[in-house]
């Protein structure tokens, strides 16, 4: 009889950008200009976005909201890691990654209004609606995921998922099909610190999130959720493996949310202003913008002409979602392929209401 050793895990941790701006020259990845001008005004127009979005919930213009402050490095340097053919199923707290996809602004404003064709999105852009219940989306992930790879396609899926996400039994069994099947699927766990009122101290006893995955034979890595050359450069070499049938990745970024959970929360009720205050040092954009301005890259007229920009398209996009009436024959129309015939008797239905043409 014997006790050895059979099994031994480690999870690394990467950062590339510090709160200075300043990166670190050997894993700095190679972008060009461009690519780096994009990925800040992509969270520069996020932000933006976000500050209307909850105006416009305030005016009573727009339903219950989630803001994004302070994650905005997340979503926008996982999506524009991804490749032309690649598909992306965010949560409700990645909005950039829909932008950067293509997704018009009106879609998402339309969606928020309770206007569920926001998320009946133009042909091209590869991405899934988002669910609003937690977690329920990573099976869907694990099977489009499954999919490619079954039709022989060099093509990825990236997902998202919070931190409370992982407390989910969807989390856990999704993990496991997709380390069983090698699918090419990458999950970014968003650990923001808070699932609403539930701290990530009470969602689990682990050190890091990330390890979650070796319980299932899946290669992970923790990253600073607020640096986005390490958001980018842990995704894009996640979503390589994965095009190359090397199966899935879990990748932890932490971050944090500095605004409240959703407009019907009040996060003064369980957490401190000195925890948001030392967060807001680590602001992602900030940091992005110092390191823009130390590659020459950035100046404060830049910024100004980005915003006035940014400012006019979200205009003209709340213009469009406010003037926009829903046609009732969608909510049937638009759930299956072909519509059923149960589904007609129930669109036969609400014409001898509305009639036959918009109400």
């Amino acid at each position: 009889m014997a006790r050895r050793r059979v099994y031994e895990g480690s999870v690394d941790y990467l950062q590339i950008l510090n709160e200075k701006g300043v990166a670190d020259k050997k894993l700095e990845p190679k972008l060009s200009p461009g690519i780096l001008k994009t990925m800040f005004e992509l969270m520069l127009l996020t932000r933006a976005y976000d500050d209307k979005s909850v105006k416009l919930q305030r005016q009573g213009r727009m339903g219950t909201y989630a803001p994004i402050l302070g994650q905005e490095a997340v979503g926008a340097a996982a999506a524009l890691a991804l490749g032309k053919d690649d598909w992306v199923l965010p949560t409700y707290r990645e909005t950039q990654a829909y932008i950067a996809r293509g997704v018009p602004l009106e879609k998402l404003f339309m969606y928020w209004k309770g206007i569920e064709e926001g998320m009946n999105f133009p042909e091209g852009t590869n991405s899934f609606p988002f669910a609003i219940p937690i977690g329920t989306h990573l099976p869907h992930a694990v099977g489009i995921a499954f999919a490619l790879k079954r039709a022989g396609r060099k093509q990825a899926m990236l997902t998202f998922v919070g931190d409370g996400g992982t407390s989910q039994g969807d989390f856990h069994e999704s993990l496991n099909f997709a380390g069983v099947w090698q699918v090419p699927l990458v999950v970014v766990i968003v650990n923001n610190h808070w699932a609403i009122s539930v701290p990530r101290s009470e969602q689990s006893a682990s050190a890091t999130l990330a390890q979650k995955g070796l319980g299932y034979g899946i290669p992970c890595i923790q990253v600073d959720g607020n640096d986005a050359l390490a958001v980018y450069k842990a995704v894009s070499d996640a979503l390589i493996n994965a095009r190359s049938g090397k199966g899935p990745t879990l990748i932890e970024a932490v971050t944090y949310r500095m605004s409240m959970h959703t407009t019907a929360d009040d996060p003064t009720k369980y957490r401190s202003d000195k925890e948001v205050n030392e967060w807001k040092k680590r602001d992602p954009i900030e940091r992005f913008r110092k390191y823009l301005q130390k590659k020459k890259l950035w100046t404060k007229n830049y910024e100004a002409r980005a915003m006035e920009r940014f400012s006019k398209q979200i205009d003209e996009a709340v213009a469009k979602m406010e003037a926009y009436k829903g046609d009732p024959h969608d909510m049937f129309k638009y759930v299956w392929s072909e519509i059923t015939d149960n589904l007609k008797e129930q669109m036969a239905e609400m014409e001898k209401f509305y009639g036959a043409g918009k109400p």
